[in-house]
């Protein structure tokens, strides 16, 4: 499950629209993330980009052409067919959506997409009144039929002056798509929970007591799980994260509010993962005013916040119940410790304060703890490899417990 991308061939149709601009991010995400990108372009796409700019991001060559040569013998089109394990049309016009719901091949693009068995996933990108268009939505209604997955655009300000439905689909939705087909569904039938984030505790009107967490684990957690089928809701304190596709999302400020959330949610959930950095403690009052600098030193009286791990613990029943550790000193113990104190099926720990792990890096280095005192050390990886790895362990711990009940 780590590597899903590498090695896979992704074809990327490219049609004439203005959205054309966005895919060279497009091809440079998949490319990081280490998939082959090949690309197709129709003749109209070539007014907007430039097949050097493709051809360069990628670093594989641009067809442009039915008939180009090349010192390949093969049949581009054909080659191009076999070897891909994704399609994506991006952006995709309506004579292109047109073309291919009723079997036209009338170039290099449309002729390889008779061809080809692999997904296709079509992004459409246009004007709204064209996207409105009945005949347009019979397109897409036909292509729908025939398997191939549609994306919704995005609503707003579009190019031509107009607003409403045919923005092209963000660059994320579109690799999360890609990534949600490429997966295996083995979540499927699963609701999942994720909490996400930090809490704030307010001091007064402009201050807070809280933590450095950037959310990014437990929202690559969130995304992980949709993507293999679960439904997933994911209850996230403040961050500068967008909201995930697909996930139903409850936003929250302070400890006692999430406490409220996730014990609603947890009733309908199967699987839950705590990976929120929650504040242990709060001011016992709030300051209703702006708490001046001047006069007498400012004590702080703290409150223990809610421990919403423990509460769900209590009322586990046959969820399976995910906790994460950070410490910054005698991890595995305290870890431990905590695994028994809430009644996890399994802890994630990890040591705060290093720069390539934790709370604001996009890697992380941690250990698992089992509830037979098994360890699993993890060597440095993305937050999204953890993730998956997590969601392997915890099917893994479902299957054993049906195979002991």
């Amino acid at each position: 499950m780590e590597d899903f991308f590498k090695g896979k061939d992704i074809v990327l149709g490219v049609c004439g629209g203005i959205a054309a601009y966005k895919i060279p991010e497009l091809v440079r995400q998949l490319v990081k993330k280490g998939a082959c990108v090949r690309v197709i372009m129709t003749k109209n796409a070539m007014h907007f980009i430039s097949p050097l700019t493709l051809e360069a991001l990628s670093g594989q060559p641009v067809c442009t052409d039915l008939f180009e040569r090349s010192e390949n013998p093969s049949i581009q089109h054909i080659s191009l067919a076999k070897k891909a394990d994704m399609v994506v049309i991006a952006p995709a016009t309506a004579n292109t959506i047109g073309k291919m719901a009723h079997g036209i091949a009338d170039d290099a693009l449309t002729t390889f997409l008779l061809a080809v068995k692999a997904p296709i996933v079509v992004c459409p990108s246009m004007n709204v009144w064209m996207y409105e268009n009945a005949i347009v939505q019979e397109n897409l209604k036909r292509l729908r039929s025939f398997g191939i997955h549609v994306m919704s655009p995005d609503t707003g300000p579009l190019a031509c002056g107009t607003e409403g439905a045919g923005r092209l689909p963000s660059i994320e939705a579109i690799i999360d798509k890609i990534e949600s087909l490429l997966q295996s569904p083995d979540l499927v039938g699963e609701r999942v929970l994720v909490t996400a984030g930090p809490t704030r505790e307010p001091i007064d009107p402009v201050r807070f007591c809280s933590n450095p967490s950037s959310g990014r684990m437990g929202f690559a957690i969130a995304r992980a799980a949709r993507q293999r089928g679960a439904e997933v809701t994911l209850v996230s304190g403040p961050t500068f994260l967008s909201d995930p596709p697909g996930i139903k999302v409850i936003h929250v400020e302070t400890a006692e509010e999430m406490f409220t959330a996730v014990m609603s949610e947890s009733e309908y959930a199967t699987i839950v993962i705590k990976a929120a950095a929650v504040s242990d403690f709060s001011p016992v009052e709030t300051c209703k005013h702006k708490i001046k600098k001047e006069g007498a030193h400012l004590v702080l009286h703290l409150k223990k916040t809610p421990d919403i791990l423990k509460a769900l613990g209590k009322k586990k029943e046959r969820r399976i119940l995910v906790g994460f550790a950070a410490e910054t000193e005698d991890l595995i113990s305290n870890a431990q410790t905590k695994l028994i104190d809430k009644n996890l099926d399994l802890i994630v720990a990890n040591r705060i304060g290093r720069k390539d792990s934790g709370f604001v890096s996009e890697t992380n280095r941690v250990t698992f703890i089992y509830r037979n005192g098994h360890l699993e050390k993890l060597p440095l990886m993305t937050k999204e490899r953890v993730a998956n790895i997590i969601l392997d362990r915890v099917l893994e711990i479902k299957a054993n417990r049906c195979l002991l009940s």
